[in-house]
């Protein structure tokens, strides 16, 4: 006599080879490639530490590990994308305004970032930088201030509501100034139209324009964050350069769906926390003026609320909206 197994017999065949306790979610990860969704252009401090981390994460995950740039809407477009995303194996990387000003700027988002999203980990801090084409003739605040009051200037950013614009438009607000924001899809366009002449200085990313800066291509007024950047020690902060109690800093992130397991997630962080530690990743973040955090989920969680309720205030303050 022939007996046919039927499918429950073959689930609780397949259970009975699994230990005591398991799931489905102690399944190993990944089972597939890994898909970074760059929320932002190619050159944009996040593409760049995911094309450097790329090797690393491929070898440690046993996976190919795809850098995908999906950007547009200040990182909205990459974040609907990964949201789409059901397999588990597809994380967002971009700044993070994505979580703390874009939920103050966008009123009509589809999505709650800080609800529908688990932070992986915060991958590197960084600055702005403001900067100027030769040509304007200014090479402090001070006197980019003078000349902005004798006739009308406009300044470039990698979008609205990026880390750039907000970074400008706060200092705007702090000096009393007045400059015509012109939006560009990602910091690398603008760097080029800043370079070109065709907008006369820029708020932009210091690893995007630092090269530049150091050919004498472009002009340095300040840095946004607290500290002066150790490539670039002779730029003053804004603080330094006359706009008393300014310090805006950002870092680069990577996050995945809230229904990620606990545990993908902090494998993934642990293993990015192993490879930025490699002293070879440490050198090339830092000659990028890239501070390597790769902080835990609940500090990267903790780190994202606090910012949110500092740029709440600023958005309110400026009577900033995008839609």
């Amino acid at each position: 006599m022939t007996f046919r197994s039927s499918p429950l017999a073959a689930v609780l065949a397949a259970a009975a080879l699994l230990p005591l306790g398991a799931s489905a979610a102690d399944a190993p990860w990944p089972t597939k490639p890994l898909r970074l969704v760059v929320a932002f252009p190619a050159g944009a401090p996040g593409d760049i530490v995911s094309r450097l981390l790329q090797p690393s994460l491929q070898k440690a995950l046993g996976q190919p590990v795809v850098v995908d740039n999906k950007p547009g809407a200040g990182g909205n477009i990459g974040m609907q994308e990964v949201l789409r995303a059901t397999d588990g194996h597809t994380v967002l990387v971009g700044p993070d305004t994505m979580f703390t000003i874009n939920p103050h700027l966008y009123k009509k988002l589809s999505f709650k970032p800080m609800e529908d999203f688990v932070p992986v980990t915060q991958l590197a801090s960084f600055s702005q930088e403001l900067v100027c084409n030769p040509s304007v003739g200014v090479k402090t605040l001070p006197e980019l201030l003078a000349a902005v009051k004798k006739a009308p200037m406009s300044y470039a950013s990698g979008g609205p509501g990026v880390p750039g614009h907000m970074a400008m438009e706060m200092l705007l607000a702090t000096t009393g100034a007045t400059m015509q924001h012109v939006a560009y899809r990602g910091p690398s366009p603008a760097m080029q139209d800043v370079l070109g002449g065709s907008v006369p200085c820029g708020f932009l990313a210091s690893p995007v324009v630092g090269p530049l800066i150091k050919d004498g291509k472009l002009v340095p007024i300040l840095v946004s964050g607290s500290k002066r950047l150790a490539s670039q020690p002779s730029v003053p902060t804004a603080a330094e350069a006359g706009a008393k109690g300014y310090e805006a800093s950002f870092a680069e992130m990577m996050a995945m769906p809230r229904s990620t397991p606990p545990a993908v997630v902090d494998r993934l962080q642990a293993e990015i926390a192993k490879a930025m530690a490699a002293p070879e990743v440490r050198e090339r973040l830092a000659a990028l003026d890239l501070e390597p955090l790769a902080n835990t989920p609940k500090e990267a969680s903790q780190r994202l609320r606090t910012e949110s309720e500092r740029w709440a205030k600023v958005a309110e303050r400026i009577n900033l909206q995008l839609d």
